[in-house]
């Protein structure tokens, strides 16, 4: 998983033969499944002749559908969160272009969500509305945003999105998942100069 997502990062395109990836499950209580253009990588602990079993040669689709899906979480006994749109975006030099504080801690409910998903967690406000960085997937930086509602519909979404590109450690690349539904979050982030790469699913103990 992290030489595909290194590849993605450089802007190079995938393999289409092999077309479908095989990799370890990034945790022991984790799997996901990621799709990019042409390519798709399954990383769960999963027999090959299993998966060949269930997924025909070629279809793209399949690796997200709900019946491919439902077999893995029946088989792992995890369960599936939503599958979200992956955006991608390259650092930034500078500093952000808000005035953003940096916190130690939070009980913010994106704060805490981010923990049960990433390490090495980063969290910074403008006013109520949050910012957090952290290593998520086979230790990519990934970013979210919450823009707190009464601060809604001013750019504050694309701001905190674009910020995630100077706060970034070690000049790296930083991804973002973003629900299809929101359109709000994903018009932010294309806005703040992330393009999208693909679509994945990840699979936990409670789907969350």
């Amino acid at each position: 998983m992290p030489e595909v997502l290194a590849r993605v990062e450089r802007g190079e395109c995938l393999p289409t033969d092999p077309w479908l990836d095989l990799v370890p499950s990034p945790s022991p209580d984790k799997a996901a499944v990621t799709a990019f253009p042409g390519h798709i990588v399954v990383a769960a602990d999963v027999d090959r002749p299993w998966l060949d079993e269930r997924l025909v040669d070629g279809d793209l689709a399949a690796p997200l559908s709900p019946r491919f899906l439902t077999a893995l979480e029946d088989l792992l006994g995890l369960v599936c969160g939503c599958i979200d749109a992956v955006v991608l975006a390259d650092p930034l030099p500078g500093p952000p272009p808000l005035d953003l504080t940096a916190l130690d801690d939070s009980n913010h409910p994106r704060v805490v969500r981010a923990r049960r998903f990433r390490s090495d967690v980063r969290v910074w406000t403008a006013g109520d509305s949050v910012l957090v960085i952290g290593r998520g997937l086979a230790g990519r930086w990934e970013a979210a945003i919450e823009v707190d509602g009464q601060a809604r519909n001013a750019g504050l979404g694309r701001s905190l999105a674009r910020s995630a590109r100077h706060l970034v450690p070690g000049n790296s690349p930083v991804w973002a998942q973003v629900a299809p539904g929101n359109a709000a979050s994903l018009r932010a982030f294309l806005a703040a100069g992330y393009r999208p790469v693909g679509g994945e699913v990840l699979l936990t103990p409670h789907g969350d």
